[in-house]
């Protein structure tokens, strides 16, 4: 079910009613981005009736994006209890947000086994050929991102080096674990992706 919120209140009761898990996307007319993640949302939701879906405009609602420290639009994000899960800029497919929510939404039949939910991020910059390959792999096993360019972002690129002592790129934080360079193996152990034959 996709809703739309009209005020900042209408949050706070969607918060209580939907205590474990919902989703919330936020979205702008002015973005055509955001106008074909809508479609892809509504696209999934129509395969996941069971997962709410609540939709902030932010021309019309202001001020909730920063709650969330959302910059850009379309993002949409997993609200688990309480917390924020699941980031996701940018557009993305139907399926992908099938494999990205999966799991995270309580199952109807209960039992559903507890996950700690994932915040990765990212650090990429110009013609890097191993960030493109890492996004395409984490795109392809339903994994959330939020992509940080060090060439555009300074004081980013600043931090990653004091904590990694690197400036390589591409660099992933999961839950505040670097892992420097597409270091598959280390990868599959943090994200928990289990590769064919295993």
């Amino acid at each position: 079910m996709i809703d739309w919120l009209k005020d900042a209140g209408q949050l706070e009761k969607v918060q209580q009613e939907h205590s474990d898990f919902f989703v919330l996307a936020f979205y702008g007319r002015f973005s055509t981005s955001a106008v074909r993640a809508l479609a892809e949302l509504k696209e999934f939701d129509r395969h996941n009736e069971g997962i709410p879906i609540y939709v902030v405009d932010v021309e019309k609602i202001k001020g909730i994006h920063k709650r969330f420290h959302v910059k850009n639009v379309p993002t949409v994000l997993s609200l688990e209890k309480g917390k924020v899960g699941k980031f996701i800029e940018g557009v993305q497919s139907a399926r992908f947000y099938e494999i990205a929510f999966s799991g995270a939404a309580p199952s109807p039949h209960g039992g559903a086994r507890e996950k700690r939910p994932l915040r990765v991020v990212v650090y990429t910059g110009p013609g890097c050929p191993a960030c493109g390959l890492l996004k395409a792999y984490l795109r392809r096993h339903g994994v959330a991102f939020q992509e940080v360019n060090v060439a555009q972002d300074p004081r980013a690129a600043e931090k990653l080096v004091r904590r990694s002592g690197q400036m390589a790129v591409p660099q992933t934080d999961i839950n505040g674990r670097l892992v420097v360079g597409f270091d598959q193996a280390r990868l599959n152990r943090l994200l928990g992706i289990r590769t064919e034959g295993r």
